[in-house]
C-alpha cells in the first residue's frame, strides 16, 4: 500500500529530422585571353584515387550533417536534466525526449517539488491507438528502498509489495494506450521516484522522511502530467493469513469526493469482476474512506493528518500541494494469504486485475461529464 498517512516499518503505507546531405557540383569557369577562343578541354576520366577519396569525403560530409540535429538533441535533454539536478527544480512544467520515441520525461513545476526526481521516473506515454485526450496517472506503489508489504506463495516463496505492483502496472499500460488514453507512470523500475538523500534511508531502509517526499514526488507527477484521474495500485497485508479480498481506497475530504467515491465504486468493482471472471472468488471488502483505514502513522504529524497523503487534502507544512485531479487507491489482494499470493504473482493474475482496472476507468470517463473530469477545486 503507497501513499498512506506515513505506513507502518514493513507496511510504508502510502501510497516519451531533416535530411542533410544533398551535395551540388559545380566547374571552375575557364579563363579566356581576349580575341581568342578557349582551348578545347580533353575530356579525361579523373584519376580512380582522386574520385574514391571525393565520394567518400561527400559520404561523410553527408552523415556528419544528418548526425547534427541527433546530437544537439542528446546534449539539450542532459544539459536540461543537468540543471535539473544542480538547482533542485525547473522554472516551470517542461518535458524532455527520451529513449523510446514515446515516451516522454515529466518534470514537475518548482514550487511543487524542489527535491527532484530519480531518473527515469515520472513517465508519460501517448495513446496507441484513437485518442480519449484523457490521461491517467498511474503509480506502482513502492519502489527501491520501500518493498512495502511482503508475503509468502503457497510454495513458500517470498513475494515483495514493490515487484507486484510494477509488474501489475506494466501489464495494464498498454492496455490503456490501446484503449485510447495518454497514460503517466510514476516509475518502470524498482526505485524510488524522489531523488533520496542521504537523511531519506537507514540502513538500507526508507525513512518516515523519505516516505512522505517520496509520496510527495507521486503527487507532483500526478499534477504535472496533467492527469485527469490517478490510480495507485498496491496489495494488502495482514497478521491473520487466512484474511483475504479486493478494497479500493478514496478520500471522502476532498471538494471532488462524490467522484472520488465514483471512480473507487467503478475499480473495486471491475476488480473484482475480473479476478471473478478469471476463476478466483476473492471477496468484495468494498469501497473505504482513507481516513478510517487505520493504519498506524511513523509520526504524530503523520497521525494527526489523518489521510493517504496521494490522495488526502493539503495541509499547511505537512501537503502543500495536493493532487489535483480525482483519485484512488486499490488494493486488489492480501499478500499475507498465500492463496492471494499466488494469483497476485501470476501473470495470468496480474493480466487479470490490469483488465479489471481498464475496464472500471472505461465505465468510469464514459459517464463522467468532461466538465468534472478534472475539478478545478484541490
Amino acid at each position: 500500500m503507497s501513499g498512506h498517512m506515513e505506513p507502518v516499518p514493513g507496511r510504508r503505507d502510502r501510497v516519451g529530422r531533416d535530411r542533410i546531405g544533398t551535395v551540388g557540383r559545380g566547374g571552375r569557369p575557364m579563363a579566356t585571353v581576349a580575341g581568342q577562343h578557349p582551348p578545347r578541354q580533353r575530356r579525361q576520366p579523373p584519376r580512380q584515387g582522386h574520385a574514391r577519396f571525393s565520394r567518400r569525403a561527400v559520404a561523410l560530409l553527408a552523415v556528419a550533417l544528418c548526425l547534427v540535429p541527433v546530437t544537439l538533441s542528446v546534449l539539450g535533454h542532459f544539459a536540461a536534466r543537468s540543471r535539473i539536478a544542480a538547482h533542485g527544480r525547473p522554472a516551470h512544467v517542461t518535458s524532455f525526449p527520451s529513449r523510446a520515441p514515446d515516451e516522454v520525461v515529466v518534470v514537475p513545476a518548482a514550487a511543487d517539488f524542489p527535491q527532484g526526481l530519480t531518473t527515469g521516473t515520472c513517465l508519460r506515454y501517448r495513446p496507441l491507438q484513437g485518442n480519449r485526450r484523457v490521461t491517467v496517472f498511474v503509480d506502482p506503489g513502492h519502489g527501491g528502498p520501500d518493498p512495502g508489504a511482503s508475503g509468502a506463495t503457497s510454495a513458500g516463496g517470498t513475494v515483495y509489495e514493490r515487484d507486484l505492483t510494477l509488474a501489475t502496472a506494466q501489464a495494464l499500460l498498454p492496455l490503456l494506450r490501446n484503449d485510447g488514453y495518454s497514460v503517466a507512470v510514476s516509475r518502470q523500475s524498482d526505485t524510488a521516484v524522489v531523488r533520496l538523500q542521504p537523511e531519506d534511508t537507514a540502513e538500507g531502509a526508507m525513512t518516515a522522511q523519505g516516505n512522505r517526499l517520496d509520496a510527495q514526488a507521486r503527487i507532483a507527477c500526478a499534477n504535472a502530467a496533467g492527469a485527469q484521474a490517478l490510480l495507485s495500485i498496491n496489495f494488502n497485508a495482514y497478521a491473520d493469513p487466512s484474511v483475504g479480498g479486493a478494497e479500493t481506497l478514496y478520500d471522502a475530504a476532498r471538494p471532488f469526493s462524490a467522484v472520488n467515491a465514483r471512480l473507487a465504486a467503478s475499480v473495486q468493482q471491475g476488480i473484482v469482476d475480473a479476478l471473478r471472471a478469471a476463476g478466483w472468488a476473492v471477496h468484495d471488502r468494498g469501497v473505504v474512506d482513507d481516513s478510517l483505514v487505520g493504519t498506524p502513522a511513523l509520526t504524530g504529524a503523520g497521525a494527526a493528518y489523518g489521510h493517504l497523503l496521494e490522495l488526502g487534502p493539503a495541509a499547511s507544512g505537512w501537503l502543500d500541494h495536493p493532487s489535483a485531479m480525482p483519485g484512488v487507491m486499490c488494493e486488489p489482494l492480501f499478500l499475507t494469504n498465500p492463496r492471494e499470493a499466488d494469483i497476485a504473482v501470476s501473470a495470468r493474475g496480474q493480466q487479470a486485475i490490469a483488465r479489471g482496472i481498464r475496464n472500471a476507468l472505461d465505465a468510469y470517463f464514459n459517464t463522467t461529464p468532461p466538465s468534472i473530469k478534472r475539478p478545478s477545486g484541490v
